[in-house]
């Protein structure tokens, strides 16, 4: 018999409904799994009680004969970025210790109006800036995974949403919230041998979701698999008047249409992500996600994406200036930390604030943001990236002419070592080459695990889709999901 901390999110509902087990002891089930983890350190608040009353309700309603929510009686893990009423928030950065929000974000309420419960806050990179998360303020997460090897260094689970990969992997937590601004969902996901989704721009509302870069950020479920994606998409997506980006379109049902027959579907594949360098074992799971999807019906193209390699500059420039705007708020006026040295006038207590509140990278970030953005450097760099930005978004659009998805590697290596590229910030950057394209033309995509490398750490094939064509891209992951055969998962160590 599958414990049930081995079920996702189908298997969770399922064993509910028909009886198998309650709500009730799915939650105590999870939440004695996050009291054994606290090596990993995912999780930055704990929230047994939120998990345990959602559950409460669950059992209350079924035994009334009530209809249950896409999410009822699963308990997820929420990332840091997403505020959340009466529970501290803090994009694990030191300058918002101490804030507790006096309301929800949409995404997190509108996943809690579909049943789930919350296990608690789970570490990130520092304001989703970080793509190993080793920014945090509050310590590094550590990967559930170990190298075959023998050696037993703690390897990354990739970042921002490097807590909620390390949950979802190390089964600590059936599935859980992510943020996606330039691959932080896709690349931990193929970090830890799990399913992330980006959807397109505006299909979840940034409403409460504490921002890095206005313009990228998106929010999408990490989970087991395809299916549990696309429940818990359906349950975090629609419409919100309080997001001015978000899309006034119906919720589709994707989990009902779910299909692996690609039949009459054309596959991109774009020759610039032939990267230098690339890694056999990277180039030779690229081929076989390529079979895999003839496999199941698909015809194979290649295709052209020629402003490709622009793209991680251009990103690099707009980020970082989003962010330098968002961040000014953090100020020590209203809310979170206040450094106030004696004698200190207005503009000493925001700079002390700022130097004692945001690490390195958060200031690098800043820094680059505030420079591309000021006079004189504004033509040179943030209109030339915002044009280069829509040239790719052109790419993309050419592209769909001859096929209707594309298929690539998610990440350029497997998982590394905390602290093997922590001090080469450009290094750092590449792990996006991949992922940052998609990001930037707003488009659906996601991550699946396809196997394993030489030192048996999981590999993820990324699947892009057209604006809005979120059925055809976890459509196109199931067909891998299936042929793939994927079910290694970290042996527990901690």
């Amino acid at each position: 018999m599958t414990e049930i901390y081995d079920l996702g999110i189908a298997g969770i509902r399922s064993g509910i409904d028909g009886g198998d087990f309650t709500a009730r002891e799915v939650a105590e089930t999870f939440i004695a799994r996050v009291g054994a983890a606290k090596p990993l350190n995912a999780f930055l608040v704990e929230t047994p009680e939120h998990a345990l009353a959602a559950a409460e309700a669950t059992d209350k309603a079924r035994a009334a004969g009530e209809t249950l929510g896409k999410m009822a009686g699963v308990p997820i893990g929420m990332k840091d970025l997403f505020c959340t009423q009466g529970v501290a928030t803090t994009a694990a950065s030191h300058i918002l210790e101490g804030f507790v929000p006096q309301y929800e974000s949409t995404v997190s309420a509108n996943l809690f109006r579909a049943g789930a419960g919350m296990l608690g806050k789970l570490n990130m990179d520092q304001f989703a800036m970080g793509s190993s998360n080793e920014t945090s303020a509050f310590g590094n997460v550590i990967s559930p995974w170990r190298r075959n090897d023998g050696g037993n260094s703690d390897l990354t689970p990739g970042g921002s949403s490097g807590g909620s990969a390390a949950v979802v992997s190390g089964r600590i937590a059936p599935a859980a919230t992510g943020t996606d601004t330039g691959g932080s969902i896709r690349q931990p996901a193929a970090f830890v041998g799990i399913t992330g989704f980006k959807p397109t721009y505006g299909r979840c509302s940034r409403w409460g979701t504490i921002a890095f870069a206005s313009s990228l950020d998106q929010a999408g479920p990490m989970a087991h698999d395809v299916r549990d994606c696309a429940i818990m998409l359906e349950a975090m997506a629609g419409f919100d008047p309080k997001d001015s980006t978000s899309l006034n379109l119906p919720v589709p049902d994707w989990e009902t249409a779910l299909s692996s027959n690609l039949a009459g579907k054309k596959i991109g594949i774009p020759k610039e992500y032939r990267v230098e360098n690339m890694p056999a074992e990277i180039d030779a799971l690229w081929q076989r996600g390529i079979e895999m999807l003839k496999d199941a019906g698909a015809t194979i193209v290649d295709v052209s994406l020629p402003h490709t390699k622009y793209a991680l500059p251009a990103y690099y420039i707009i980020a970082p200036a989003e962010a330098s705007s968002n961040l000014s708020r953090y100020d020590g006026v209203r809310y979170g930390l206040r450094d106030l040295p004696d004698g200190a006038g207005l503009q000493d207590m925001y700079a002390a604030t700022r130097e004692a509140g945001f690490g390195p990278e958060v200031k690098r970030r800043i820094m680059i943001g505030t420079y591309v953005l000021s006079a004189g450097y504004y033509d040179a760099y943030y209109t030339q990236a915002q044009k280069v930005r829509t040239l790719i978004s052109q790419d993309f659009d050419k592209a769909w002419n001859s096929c209707d998805l594309l298929l690539t590697p998610t990440s350029p290596s497997a998982a590394f070592g905390l602290g093997e590229k922590s001090d080469d910030p450009l290094a750092m950057y590449l792990n996006d080459v991949f992922t940052v394209p998609s990001s930037l033309a707003g488009l659906p995509a996601m991550s699946v695990p396809a196997g394993l490398d030489g030192k048996g750490l999981p590999l993820g094939l990324q699947i892009i889709g057209k604006a809005l064509d979120e059925q055809g891209v976890f459509n196109a992951g199931l067909a891998i999901e299936e042929r793939a055969g994927f079910v290694a998962k970290p042996e527990q160590w901690w």
